[in-house]
């Protein structure tokens, strides 16, 4: 039975279509959908003169936007959906909050698998998280 379905996203085009994938899982399992997502501090950009560039400057306020925006968008339709946030290389990030949140399935894009090999995010997910792992094919 799966009550728990995790999704990493970035905001990004992949992340998009695995958010899609997961909302829909949660929906015919009416299970919880937690929406997961890393930033890496380490690799911010210098400080920006303009308060535009604040964003790219601060990934996790970035990050957090991203994450409510689409908690609220899903809320709306009637899912229960949580976020987590957390620094660190996204792999290892999502396989850890994947793990807090016990999941029954993590969803992610498969961004980066062009080549023969998965791309590093996928691949380490596949190969290290706890519970199942569902990659939506996007490219």
């Amino acid at each position: 039975m799966i009550t728990t379905v995790a999704v990493g996203t970035d905001g990004s085009a992949t992340a998009a279509a695995a958010l899609e994938m997961a909302a829909d899982l949660a929906r015919r399992f009416d299970a919880q959908l937690v929406l997961l997502s890393a930033f890496d501090s380490s690799k911010a950009s210098r400080k920006p003169t303009d308060p535009e560039g604040e964003w790219s400057y601060n990934p996790a306020s970035r990050m957090q936007e991203i994450l409510d925006r689409a908690r609220e968008d899903l809320a709306r339709d009637g899912l229960d959906v949580s976020t987590r946030i957390d620094d660190g290389e996204p792999a290892e990030v999502l396989v850890r909050l994947a793990e807090e949140c016990e999941a029954d399935v993590l969803v992610v894009g498969n961004k980066g698998m062009k080549r023969r090999v998965l791309g590093s995010v996928p691949n380490t997910v596949t190969h290290r998280a706890g519970c199942s792992v569902m990659v939506v094919k996007t490219t």
